[in-house]
Order: structure tokens, then sequence, then C-alpha cells
């Protein structure tokens, strides 16, 4: 079987690894958030709190960086093989990416926050905020499956 683009007949491999990763992404994307839920509950500076301090930083660092940084080199990998950038759909998918990866940035800082003891936000909005890789995973699946 030969495929189109320089990843050749490695291309079923290169996608399959992106699906993957971005399975082990969103998984972190939303836990991430119920994290910092359970962690407001809890007194500052208690030994629960660091427990909660510990566990988000081995999110971050065991699944969320790597998982980011593999889906990027990945789907950058796909891009370039399938050659979308002039594609609706693809710039839309794109600009989605950068969105939820800028989410990812913005939970790594609130960990920091919540680690010094800082809790700028309500549980409600936490949970609100908790909704927000799913529902740009549904409009990705979307754009990429049905390329509207």
């Amino acid at each position: 079987m030969e495929l189109a683009g320089f990843l050749g007949a490695t291309m079923l491999w290169v996608k399959a690894a992106h699906i993957i990763f971005v399975i082990f992404l969103m998984a972190g994307l939303f836990m991430m958030p119920r994290f910092f839920v359970y962690h407001h509950q809890t007194p500052v500076g208690s030994d629960e709190d660091k427990k909660w301090i510990e566990r988000e930083d081995r999110l971050r660092r065991i699944i969320l960086n790597p998982a980011l940084i593999i889906v990027w080199i990945f789907g950058l990998m796909l891009a370039f093989n399938g050659d979308y950038w002039g594609e609706g759909w693809f710039i839309a998918k794109f600009l989605l990416v950068i969105a939820l990866s800028g989410y990812h940035g913005w939970m790594i800082g609130y960990s920091k926050k919540l680690a010094r003891g800082l809790r700028p936000l309500t549980e409600k909005q936490l949970r609100l905020l908790n909704e927000v890789p799913g529902i740009a995973a549904a409009v990705i699946v979307i754009l990429v499956v049905v390329r509207p």
C-alpha cells in the first residue's frame, strides 16, 4: 500500500500515535480542573494541600506536558504530509488546538497559584472551565471527520 506525502507508509503509524497521545492529553485536560476543585476544598498548607500539589505536579510532568509535545510533533507531521494548510476545516481545527494549548498553559499557571496558596477562582468557575476541553474536542473531531 502506497500512501502520499513524505511520510509514505508510516503515515498511518504517525496518525495512530497522534490519536493515542491526543487521548492522553484529553484525559489530563479533564483531570486537572477536577483536581483543582478538590484542591480548593483543602486548607492552605495542610497535608492534604501538599498531596494535591504533588498530584497536580505529577499529572503535569508525566501526562500533560509530554502528551502535548508529542501531539504537536505528530500533528504537524500529518499537517505537512497532507498539505492541509489552505483548507478551512484544518485552519479552524488548528486554531482550536492552539486554544487548547493555551488552556493547558493556563492550567499549569493555575496549579502554581494553588501551590502558593492562592485560590483566585471559585469551585463553580473551575467546574465550568472543566467543560472547555470536551467542547473543543467535539468540535475538533467534527472538523476532522466531516471536514465542513
